[in-house]
């Protein structure tokens, strides 16, 4: 069975373990992409993680999006929207349709 996992700063992901999302904290870009590679192979089909923690990590990111699974989603911390998460959803969709229909 898939899982559904959270990594960023400890206060952003909080809340997320109240759903029944396991979280991971941390505000490393170095241990946050070693926590991706380790749960894309790990049965984590959904992967939250922070704009900032993910704008530290684009290159890491880049290996993920033309795969199925993980899906990994940019969401706003703490220090607010960058932007960053619609801008991805927008690429998805714009790759899956063959144009950017969000806009």
């Amino acid at each position: 069975m898939y899982r559904v996992a959270a990594i960023g700063d400890r206060d952003s992901i909080y809340g997320f373990a109240a759903v029944g999302i396991e979280i991971f904290p941390t505000d490393s870009s170095d241990e946050a992409g070693r926590l991706l590679h380790r749960l894309s192979i790990n049965d984590y089909a959904v992967i939250y993680i922070t704009e900032e923690l993910a704008s530290s990590i684009e290159d890491v990111l880049d290996e993920y999006k033309d795969r199925a699974v993980p899906i990994i989603v940019p969401i706003p911390g703490l220090s607010g929207n960058t932007g960053m998460g619609m801008k991805s959803v927008s690429k998805s969709v714009e790759r899956a349709v063959g144009s950017d229909i969000i806009s």
